[in-house]
């Protein structure tokens, strides 16, 4: 059993967490990120797709998929949001209670695993007693960095989480630290405008010593990531592909199917309407919406994410997943 892996991740995430109370009010919250992020935009497309439909949300920013975690397990109106595929990993080895309260409305898009570092670190197993720029603490960034190294063993001498990424990144070009991570999908702009540094006669010389470290590590390919790439089409200072891991972007809610109360029923019944917004309005969203729209799929499966029956009605027949954990919770509270 993994019980005190994550102990750090679960208390500071989870050790203040309080029971869903009803909130007054027709608008419902959703939590996302960062101002300037990706999901604080794919919350805004979501938004005026609801609206078409008669549903009010309100979009709030968040630091990252550990934070909407936390909210949506509180009393605060934030009844769905967006976070990380591999949250679930951490949630189901060390707090399966919460882990069982959340419902997967819809995947959105990949989000790939970027770690720079020097050419030195050729492996993710080269971390082992370098100096690595994690994220802030609680953010994405953070979270899966914590994961791939427990699923390697790997541990790095020091781990740095007040640096922002465009520090990070400048760290590792002027050797002070090993290695940062930074999860997003790509292209993203913090990487892409490091072409300019290479045609810097100035700073050529620095371009030549960083790279992005290949992640193929068959330890690493489990339920929650799927193998993906970073090559010259994404960033032009690239001269190959390199493989790397991906993580899913996820629209997730708290489970309102689970009680027959009238605030319950209110918030399902709002999960209804989203879930058929979106549906309805996903080529919409394709061509007008944020970029990444265009890779979405509604369909997929990811991991032991279970799909919101409130949302998808259809989907509410008990899964054999659904029935292990009901038998779990009779047998261990027997």
């Amino acid at each position: 059993m993994k019980r005190c892996v994550y102990a750090s991740i679960v208390f500071l995430v989870f050790g203040c967490c309080t029971v869903l109370n009803a909130q007054a009010g027709e608008v419902v919250g959703m939590v996302t990120g960062a101002k300037t992020g990706t999901y604080i935009q794919f919350g805004k497309d979501i938004a005026r797709a609801a609206a078409k439909h008669g549903l009010n949300i309100e979009v709030k920013e968040s630091q990252g998929s550990l934070d909407n975690i936390k909210r949506l397990n509180s009393k605060e109106n934030a009844a769905f949001g967006i976070v990380q595929s591999d949250v679930l990993g951490i949630l189901y080895a060390n707090k399966p209670e919460v882990a069982r309260r959340l419902r997967m409305v819809y995947p959105l898009y990949n989000e790939e695993v970027h770690l720079l570092a020097r050419k030195s670190i050729r492996s993710i197993s080269d971390l082992e007693g370098k100096t690595v720029a994690t994220g802030t603490k609680g953010s994405g960034n953070w979270l899966t960095l914590a994961n791939l190294l427990h699923q390697t063993d790997i541990k790095p001498s020091r781990k740095i989480t007040d640096l922002k990424p465009i520090d990070a990144v400048i760290a590792v070009l002027e050797g002070k630290i090993d290695a940062m991570i930074y999860v997003s999908g790509k292209p993203v702009k913090l990487f892409s405008k490091l072409e300019q540094l290479k045609k810097n006669p100035k700073f050529q010389d620095l371009m030549g010593t960083i790279h992005f470290v290949p992640l193929n590590d068959p330890k690493l390919l489990e339920e929650y990531y799927v193998a993906s790439t970073i090559g010259p089409g994404d960033y032009a200072w690239l001269s190959e592909k390199v493989p790397t891991l991906a993580v899913k972007a996820l629209l997730i809610s708290f489970d309102f199917s689970s009680r027959h109360t009238a605030y319950y029923r209110s918030r399902c019944g709002s999960l209804n309407i989203l879930g058929n917004a979106i549906r309805e309005n996903i080529n919409d969203l394709k061509r007008n919406g944020h970029p990444k729209w265009q890779s979405v799929d509604l369909n997929a499966a990811v991991g032991r994410w279970k799909w919101d029956t409130c949302s998808h009605p259809e989907s509410s027949k008990p899964s054999s997943n659904d029935l292990y954990d009901e038998l779990q919770d009779l047998f261990n509270n027997d």
